[in-house]
């Protein structure tokens, strides 16, 4: 978002602010614009429909809300929702499992782990039900695993079907040609500005980057970049969600959670075949 008159950072405050989710016409009216502009122009600067960022705004708040509420009732309504009833409906698609199982940081939820080689070292990587949760690279597996069981400390590590040993497949694959945007079923955990981030990282062309400055103009926040690289390093997902496009305004190499020499690496291996232009 840009400054005080920007038009589609005042919806987003209307959205955040607003007790009832304002409906798309209404939106559009306060921003002075036809609601099929406003929409395409909504997406065009956050990445998501204004539905979309309501939703993933409420999400943040339920995930909020049920980790410090005293109790899953008081989450309830700390969450803004009117009813429990609209509480449980959301909890599925927010926390990806029940309210009282997220209270405890995930326990009961069952997560896959494997741990190999790579031509960049040792390779982890690890699925939940829902997808892919954590691909970490780096010199030493034991360090690698140990990183991995501080995020995910009271999940039931569980041996890997074939469906995850696929997975894995499909990682060690991306190791070598990470121009092969892979369509893993991905598992992200993150806020709402986070998510944003990765999905704007998930766009950046093989072959090419961005600076931090141009990343935080493509999320609709220039003025975060320093927000911007935070959930860079927060990524839990190297290569998948390639934040090693994302370089300093004078192109170097800085700032990559797996080791610089693994982010030039990477983009060697991408500028061998030829990229596609930064639309």
């Amino acid at each position: 978002m840009t400054g005080d008159g920007n038009p589609i950072e005042a919806a987003c405050r209307l959205i955040d602010e607003a007790e009832t989710p304002p409906g798309l016409e209404a939106l559009a009216a306060a921003a002075g614009m036809g609601k099929f502009r406003f929409h395409r122009m909504f997406k065009a600067v956050t990445g998501l429909t204004p539905k979309a960022y309501e939703a993933a705004g409420r999400s943040e708040r339920l995930r909020a809300a049920v980790k410090e509420a005293p109790s899953v009732t008081e989450a309830i309504y700390a969450a803004g929702f009117s009813s429990s009833g609209r509480f449980y409906e959301a909890v599925p698609a927010a926390l990806g499992m029940a309210p009282g199982r997220y209270r405890a940081k995930g326990q009961g939820e069952r997560v896959s782990v494997a741990i190999g080689q790579s031509s960049l070292g040792a390779l982890l990587v690890a699925a939940s039900s829902k997808g892919v949760c954590a691909i970490a690279l780096g010199p030493d597996p034991e360090a690698l695993l140990q990183g991995f069981l501080k995020d995910f400390a009271d999940a039931e590590i569980v041996a890997g079907d074939a469906g995850f040993e696929a997975l894995v497949a499909q990682v060690a694959g991306l190791v070598e040609a990470p121009e092969h945007a892979a369509q893993l079923p991905l598992d992200l955990r993150g806020t709402m500005f986070q998510r944003r981030v990765w999905a704007a990282l998930r766009e950046i062309p093989p072959g090419t980057t961005l600076s931090y400055s141009e990343l935080a103009a493509r999320v609709g926040a220039p003025r975060a970049i320093r927000a911007v690289a935070a959930a860079c390093g927060a990524n839990r997902l190297a290569i998948a969600v390639p934040c090693h496009r994302v370089v300093a305004k004078d192109g170097a190499l800085t700032g990559y959670r797996w080791g610089v020499e693994r982010k030039a690496a990477l983009l060697a291996r991408e500028a061998a075949h030829e990229p596609r232009p930064v639309s």
